[in-house]
């Protein structure tokens, strides 16, 4: 078992991603699918993976759907790559599912936020709490949605909470995350977390925020690898070529319709021959004209992307 504290490390250096989570004609999970999806993917070098997260459409498993997803990651990836699972909505929800990932042998947490209901700052914390509390692997607090927390709530959470390893930034408030960052120091792996890193990787970088998760190494894992060590290397040359040349237009698809940060994704899959069946609702696919521009950008990339 993983230590809090060998996790932190894993995650302060190198290229995390979320494996996108394989349905089957008929919707259901297909477990030979996602299997070998990580087995394509862990050659690559993502110092870990996050199952069953967002990109991996935690919002629309059910439990036993959950329990599979990161069963079949853990096993795949054993003494490989560490593997987080996702956790969120509903404080006893997110406590069942982080119980359950524990279970199945996750190395840690993403607690995602709790979904609809807005709430005061201390009512998040102890939402934080309470599931911090149910485990005891650890835990990586994404700040996004309904769950945006202060430095000095966040400071209380260190303190209550020895698992509570890391911070991962999905909102975007700089004045915000140098505080985060001034004010806990060394405390928390850093992560960085908006929709398509890769954009504001660099700029999150200088923040003191070294790592991402990416989504395109769902399908592009080469791109995905070259462009983070381009980050690590402050390679502003390669880092400018791939902003114009593939991840701004990706972007001009994605921000089409909500939830297409998903979709594009399980598109980009598709194209180059790792297909992961359709979304689940409330999501919806990309349309085949815009699955056509995305094909055309992936091919203006190295046949090793």
């Amino acid at each position: 078992m993983i230590s809090h504290h060998e996790l932190k490390e894993i995650m302060n250096d190198g290229l995390l991603s979320f494996p996108i989570t394989d349905f089957d004609a008929r919707g259901d999970f297909d477990a030979k699918g996602y299997q070998a999806r990580l087995e394509w993917l862990m050659p690559y070098g993502a110092r870990a993976l996050f199952a069953a997260g967002g990109t991996g459409e935690y919002f629309s498993l059910t439990l036993d759907d959950f329990s599979q997803v990161v069963h079949t990651a853990v096993k795949t990836c054993e003494g490989h790559t560490p593997i987080l699972a996702g956790a969120g909505g509903p404080t006893r929800n997110a406590i069942a599912y982080a119980r359950e990932a524990q279970r199945q042998g996750a190395a840690g947490l993403l607690l995602m936020p709790h979904y609809l209901t807005e709430a005061p700052q201390d009512g998040i914390a102890e939402h934080v709490r309470e599931v911090c509390r149910s485990v005891d692997i650890g835990v990586v607090l994404y700040n996004r949605g309904q769950c945006r927390l202060s430095a000095s709530v966040l400071e209380q959470l260190a303190d209550s909470c020895p698992n509570l390893i890391g911070f991962k930034d999905g909102v975007g408030d700089i004045e915000n995350m140098v505080r985060i960052r001034r004010r806990l120091g060394d405390r928390f792996a850093y992560l960085g977390g908006l929709p398509t890193a890769e954009v504001f990787a660099a700029a999150y970088r200088a923040l003191g925020v070294p790592v991402y998760s990416s989504a395109v190494f769902n399908f592009i894992p080469g791109t995905a690898i070259q462009f983070y060590q381009a980050v690590r290397a402050a390679d502003h040359e390669t880092i400018g070529r791939l902003l114009d040349t593939f991840f701004l237009p990706l972007l001009e698809i994605r921000n089409r319709k909500a939830g297409y940060a998903v979709s594009i994704v399980k598109a980009g899959a598709r194209i180059v021959g790792h297909p992961a069946g359709p979304v689940r609702a409330p999501l919806t696919d990309l349309l085949p004209s815009e699955e056509a521009e995305l094909r055309a950008l992936i091919e203006t990339l190295p046949a090793s992307s």
